[in-house]
């Protein structure tokens, strides 16, 4: 049986450890927002060797979201970007859970980040909701501007600028901001930047560190 602990226990801190595992820890209807990056299941190597954990096989897919579904409170949105080539298992994940995807995000690249039958010239998320939601204070755009960062601290790190939008438009002041995917810690970064609080859960014992001592150091790339 797992044990769960109060929320405060997890509250401005990047935990090492599998989203699901430490989710499950979590009390029910406890966080108020997510905006996450999860692998993309493409079995991706950046051109220096790096590969991301769970990329490989997309088993935790249904059970992450499951959880994250569970732990974010009634009418609250998540957000999640997504590897097109797999949009059907996202899509039947997501659906399983609970959720209802509510809009579509394109991130549009000055660069093609991938030469295939067309140059991969953007980014693209979701806009899940549970329950509700009320509609944001300011509506975003649907298609929005992006900035290399040079992938140096994360083989797939976005930049800070794409994720505060969502941060700012999908969540208040004070809110609790989870990211059960965090990389280099770049939700939890722009969360702390805007006021918000943050959870940060990253199972890649090397990019845990990056994102402990990026966030210890505020370096904010």
């Amino acid at each position: 049986m797992t044990t769960m602990h109060p929320i405060a226990a997890y509250i401005n801190r990047v935990i090492q450890g599998d989203c699901i595992e430490v989710m499950r820890a979590m009390p029910e209807a406890s966080v108020d927002c997510i905006v996450t990056d999860p692998p993309y299941i493409v079995r991706y190597a950046s051109r220096d060797g790096r590969t991301i954990a769970g990329d490989d096989n997309g088993d935790w897919l249904t059970p992450a979201f499951a959880e994250c579904y569970r732990v974010l409170k009634r009418d609250r949105y998540a957000v999640s970007f997504y590897g097109w080539h797999q949009v059907y298992r996202f899509m039947a994940a997501w659906r399983s859970a609970g959720f209802v995807p509510v809009s579509h995000l394109v991130f549009v690249k000055d660069y093609a980040s991938k030469t295939g039958f067309t140059g991969s010239y953007h980014e693209c998320a979701y806009v899940l909701a549970k329950g509700h939601p009320r509609k944001p204070a300011t509506i975003l755009p649907d298609v929005l501007a992006w900035r290399y960062t040079g992938n140096d601290l994360h083989p797939t790190h976005k930049p800070v600028m794409a994720m505060a939008p969502l941060i700012m438009a999908f969540s208040e002041q004070g809110d609790i901001v989870l990211d059960p995917f965090a990389g280099s810690g770049t939700t939890a970064v722009a969360a702390r930047l805007f006021g918000r609080r943050y959870i940060a859960i990253e199972k890649d014992a090397h990019y845990h560190r990056i994102a402990e001592e990026r966030l210890n150091k505020e370096r904010y790339d």
